[in-house]
C-alpha cells in the first residue's frame, strides 16, 4: 500500500509542470492541490521513500532558491549577537529522542540559528517585522534539520517557514503564540462547552496548559515520527490548524480530564502524539467553528493587527 502511495506522490512530483522552472502559477496550484489532497487522505509514505518528505516540504514552502554562497557567508560571520541565548536552548532540543540526537548534532542547530539571525540582521530595513532568536525557535528548527538532506536546505526551509508561515510566533513578545492560546479557549468553548467549563472551574486556561504545544506546533510532544506526520498536514493546510490539533489532543483524553479533580496533572505532559487521529479530529472541528472565528484563526500566525 505505502509503495503504491509513494508511486502516486512521485508521479505528481515528477510531472514537468510541478518540477520545471517554466511552469505557470495555475499549474503549480494544481499540482500543490493534488499533493495536499494526498497528504490528507494517505499521508506521506516516508518509510517507502525517504526522499518524498523533503521534496514535498520544499514545494509546500515554495523554496526554490538555495544559494549555498549566501548561506556560507552567514556561517562565516560566526556567532551572532544572541549566541548565548541560542546555546542555552540548543542542548536540550528534543533531548529524549535518540534518533534525533544521532542525526542532528547541536552544532548544526547553532549554525542554522546563527545564520538565520545574520540573514535577518541584513534584511531589517526591508522587513515590516524584525527577527532575532526567541524561545522555541530551536524546537521549530529541529524537524527541518532532521528531515532535510542538507543543512543548506534546512536553513532555507526554516527561514521561509518562520518568515512567511508564522512570523508572529517568533516576535520577542510571542504575540502569535498568545493570540493562538486565546483562540484555543474560544474554539474549545464552542466545540466542547462542557470540557471548557470544567477546565475553567479549575482556573485552567490554554495559556497555562497549552503554551508549549502552541509555541512549538506540537513538536514538544514525542514521538518525532508522529510530529513529522502532523507537520506534513500543517505545512499543507496552514500552521493555524495547530490550535485545533491541540484541542484534538485534549478531546482524545477528554474522559480522564473530565473525571479528574486536578486535570493539570494530566495536562502537564500530553500523552504520546498520534498524528492520524489528531488530524482527523482537527479537520472535523473546522466545520463547527463560525466563519468569522475561523478567519481569525487562519490569520493569527501572520497578520499584524493594527489598532483602529
Amino acid at each position: 500500500m505505502s509503495s503504491a502511495t509513494a508511486h502516486s506522490f512521485n508521479k505528481i512530483l515528477n510531472q514537468p509542470k510541478v518540477s520545471s522552472k517554466s511552469r505557470s502559477s495555475g499549474d503549480i496550484d494544481d499540482g500543490t492541490k493534488k499533493l495536499r489532497r494526498m497528504i490528507l487522505v494517505d499521508g506521506i509514505p516516508s518509510a517507502a521513500d525517504p526522499t518524498l518528505r523533503p521534496r514535498i516540504w520544499k514545494i509546500l514552502l515554495r523554496v526554490n532558491n538555495l544559494s549555498a554562497e549566501t548561506f556560507l557567508r552567514y556561517v562565516a560571520r560566526g556567532p551572532c549577537e544572541v549566541r548565548e541565548k541560542i546555546r542555552n536552548d540548543t542542548f536540550r532540543t528534543l533531548a529524549t529522542d535518540r534518533g534525533f540526537k544521532e542525526r542532528v548534532r547541536e552544532d548544526m542547530l547553532i549554525r542554522l540559528l546563527d545564520a538565520f539571525v545574520w540573514r535577518n540582521h541584513d534584511r531589517q530595513e526591508t522587513n515590516q517585522l524584525g527577527f532575532t532568536y526567541v524561545q522555541g525557535m530551536n524546537v521549530l528548527a529541529a524537524p527541518f534539520l532532521y528531515t532535510m538532506p542538507s543543512e543548506l536546505e534546512a536553513f532555507y526551509c526554516f527561514s521561509k517557514f518562520i518568515e512567511e508561515s508564522c512570523p508572529l510566533y517568533v516576535q520577542p513578545t510571542l504575540e502569535g503564540v498568545h493570540r493562538g492560546l486565546k483562540l484555543l479557549d474560544r474554539c474549545l468553548k464552542i466545540v466542547d462547552p462542557e470540557l471548557f467549563a470544567h477546565l475553567r472551574s479549575k482556573n485552567l486556561s490554554a495559556e497555562i496548559y497549552a503554551f508549549p504545544s502552541v509555541l512549538t506546533l506540537c513538536a514538544c510532544t514525542p514521538p518525532l515520527d508522529q510530529v513529522l506526520q502532523l507537520w506534513d498536514f500543517l505545512l499543507a493546510f496552514g500552521v493555524h490548524l495547530n490550535v485545533l490539533c491541540v484541542i484534538a489532543q485534549l478531546l482524545l483524553i477528554r474522559d480522564e480530564v473530565m473525571s479528574s479533580s486536578s486535570p493539570m496533572r494530566l495536562l502537564r505532559t500530553f500523552p504520546p502524539l498520534e498524528a492520524l487521529p489528531v488530524i482527523g479530529i482537527a479537520v472535523t472541528l473546522v466545520r463547527d467553528l463560525p466563519p468569522a472565528l475561523y478567519d481569525e484563526l487562519v490569520k493569527h500566525p501572520y497578520e499584524i493587527q493594527t489598532l483602529a
